[in-house]
């Protein structure tokens, strides 16, 4: 998949087979919005749950991997040691805090899944959180646009600016795609209105996300309000077990195949319509697991706007570039479709708690596979992929997982 003329990306490698390798075996997350605990209260109220959920004792997690972008959207640093303020029994654990972006979450996963692969831990507990609600959405959109190249990139003063920018070079490369997106956009809220964890639990249909309203300004024209993911607070947890340890716990979700790959940071310095890095993830991904994007039964995706959704499509070669839109048009990626993309309601109904992300994104594709997902299930799922990306497919990390028990 990667773009003719563009660096190849190191192949990370064939995964360990789900039945030898590192095992997700308990999850919890907790409802996305506005959220009146504090982020350390979030952080110790998923821990417990997880481990709780693995059958396991917090006094058996030896390792902690926390993912919390932060970057001034909380006073408190140091996050890697706040799971211990609210949960005593880890002040030894020794405890990691990750950050990549939106795909902070997905940098936590990726690290303790290497610490248990490795054998530094039998247990590890993943926490992905963010607390962001409180913070003025002007003081939002400047932290985040720290994700961006800010020498090239402060001109477009928030981040929907940047990919305001992308859907504007799409549109005079190929024409405009604002259609597709509102197809997207009511996808995804449609989805989301059965997921009782989604910030936003409504389906607010084609026509609203297709028209330019009091309700739905411009944000970053030609992207409206609805074309943009939540400002969200919350939490999620994974605990990713030794094989000695899975063996006994109440349900395992394993790895296929795991793709990693980053991409230069000024987009000035690449084509941005490609994702060439979240091509490269997929790719690698996908030829671990030795299965086609086809193959999947679900995809959990990152649609922090709905430019970036239609752009994955072409990423990951479900359409030709210029042709995104054909695929949602289509129902391809509907609940219903060959190939459901976001059944959770994604970045764009869930809300997109930055550092909660990428770990929500495994937890509801592991729920999915374990049968698990009320209201939201893809009947006989057994492959499902996740895409988490940082900055415009900067960082990107990619799944393929199934279920082992």
């Amino acid at each position: 998949m990667t773009p003719a003329g563009s660096p190849t990306a190191p192949t990370v490698g064939s995964a360990p087979t789900a039945r030898t390798a590192p095992t997700i075996i308990g999850w919890s997350h907790s409802a996305f919005g506005r959220r009146p605990e504090s982020l350390q209260e979030l952080m110790g109220q998923v821990a417990r749950e997880a481990v709780a959920h693995a059958g396991l004792e917090l006094t058996e997690v030896d390792a902690l991997h926390v993912g919390v972008f932060n970057n001034g959207l909380y006073p408190q640093g140091f996050e890697a040691a706040l799971p211990a303020v609210e949960i005593p029994e880890f002040e030894l654990v020794p405890a990691h805090r990750h950050e990549s972006a939106c795909a902070t979450g997905s940098a936590a996963v990726f690290a303790a899944y290497d610490a248990v692969a490795a054998g530094r831990a039998k247990v590890a507990l993943v926490i992905g959180a963010e607390h962001m609600t409180h913070v003025p959405g002007h003081d939002v959109g400047n932290v985040l646009l720290s994700a961006s190249y800010r020498e090239e990139e402060e001109h477009h003063k928030s981040f929907a600016g940047v990919f305001g920018e992308l859907a504007r070079q799409y549109t005079d490369r190929y024409g405009d795609p604002s259609e597709s997106l509102a197809r997207i956009a009511a996808k995804n809220h449609g989805n989301g209105a059965h997921n009782p964890l989604a910030h936003m639990q409504k389906d607010l249909g084609f026509e609203f996300c297709h028209t330019v309203s009091e309700k739905n300004p411009y944000v970053a024209e030609p992207l409206r309000r609805t074309d943009c993911s939540l400002v969200s607070d919350g939490a999620a947890a994974l605990v990713i077990a030794a094989p000695e340890v899975a063996v006994s716990a109440p349900q395992a979700v394993g790895w296929r195949g795991q793709g990693n790959a980053n991409d230069a940071l000024p987009i000035s310095r690449r084509d941005p319509l490609e994702l060439r890095g979240a091509s490269a993830a997929m790719d690698q991904a996908l030829r671990a697991a030795g299965v086609r994007l086809t193959d999947l039964d679900l995809l959990e995706t990152h649609d922090c706007f709905t430019i970036a959704e239609l752009l994955q499509y072409e990423a990951f070669g479900l359409a030709a570039r210029g042709e995104g839109g054909s695929v949602i048009d289509s129902g391809f990626t509907a609940i219903d479709g060959a190939l459901p993309v976001n059944p959770s309601g994604g970045l764009k109904s869930k809300g997109h708690p930055i550092g909660a992300t990428g770990v929500s994104m495994h937890v509801m594709a592991a729920r999915q596979l374990v049968g698990d997902a009320s209201g939201l299930q893809v009947p006989g799922a057994e492959l499902a992929g996740v895409f988490n990306m940082g900055g415009v497919a900067v960082s990107n990390f990619a799944s393929v997982l199934e279920r082992v028990r």
